[in-house]
């Protein structure tokens, strides 16, 4: 753990809490199948591939056989073969994954302090509003499309992509249905979405999915172009402060490099444990 947050038996009770969210919240979409150590979500319908993950309460070993039949049922499902799990949660999993042929990602798991204040929403000048996106937005549609593009150019330097480019991506997905599952998750209560706007488009946007009191925050993406304005840390921000007036206790993400992990931080969130990512070899 790089920043103390909590004791090592609060840190162990705070981990299994992050599991059973894990396990929980793909089942809002998705199918089980089950792989004796390892749980594959199937998603239903259209929208973004789950992944697999240990299966919670398994005692047993893992082997790079249990990854192996479950990379060949990903094949015939023809979704991509991922797996995601906390290293110091399940440590014996990455040698089997390794052995099996995938390639390890490791990102900073933080949850935000809870006995600290909430990180505050800037006041801005440059003519950006941020906030909370309802089921009937206007801004819903480029605050979808926004996080693939900052996806695309990852890091946090200026890029190329800019409003042209969100206008043809939102255009690219009418009719796709990926708004309309979207709305279907905010009317049910199960995703919340900010975005940080300008002239009519989401320059920055990221959401939150709470099961009880425990939320994530994922797919917060600045528009490449947009960077360096301090876009991502007000709708972090938003979606903090949207979590806490809905009961969350637990809020956490997990961030997609060191650098960015920094940014977090200044938000008050801190480094538990390591968040993994399995897949294929480019």
């Amino acid at each position: 753990m790089s920043e103390d947050l909590v004791g090592d038996g609060d840190r162990r009770a705070l981990l299994n809490l992050l599991e059973q969210y894990y396990d929980a919240v793909p089942r809002t979409g998705a199918r089980v199948e089950d792989f004796g150590p390892l749980t594959l979500f199937v998603r239903d319908g259209q929208g973004w591939p789950f992944y697999a993950r240990p299966t919670p309460g398994w005692s047993g070993a893992v082997s790079a056989a249990d990854v192996h039949r479950v990379r060949a049922r990903q094949r015939e499902l023809g979704v991509p073969e991922s797996f995601e799990w906390v290293a110091e949660t399940t440590p014996a999993l990455r040698a089997a994954v390794e052995e099996a042929g995938l390639v390890v990602h490791e990102h900073p798991l933080m949850v935000l302090d809870p006995a600290g204040p909430a990180p505050a929403v800037p006041e801005r000048s440059d003519g950006v509003v941020v906030r909370m996106l309802g089921s009937g937005d206007p801004l819903l549609p480029s605050a979808l499309a926004v996080p693939q593009l900052a996806f695309a150019e990852p890091g946090t330097g200026v890029g190329a992509a800019g409003p042209a480019e969100l206008r043809e991506a939102v255009l690219g997905g009418t009719g796709d249905g990926s708004v309309e599952r979207v709305v279907a998750r905010i009317e049910a209560g199960l995703t919340f979405v900010a975005a940080a706007a300008e002239g009519g488009l989401a320059l920055c946007a990221g959401q939150h999915q709470p099961v009880g009191t425990v939320t994530e925050i994922v797919g917060v993406g600045t528009l490449p172009a947009a960077r360096r304005r301090g876009l991502a840390q007000a709708v972090t921000a938003v979606l903090v402060a949207d979590a806490r007036s809905r009961g969350a206790t637990t809020v956490f993400l997990s961030a997609g490099s060191d650098d960015v992990a920094r940014i977090y931080a200044r938000l008050g969130f801190r480094s538990v444990a390591t968040a993994l990512i399995a897949e294929p070899a480019e």
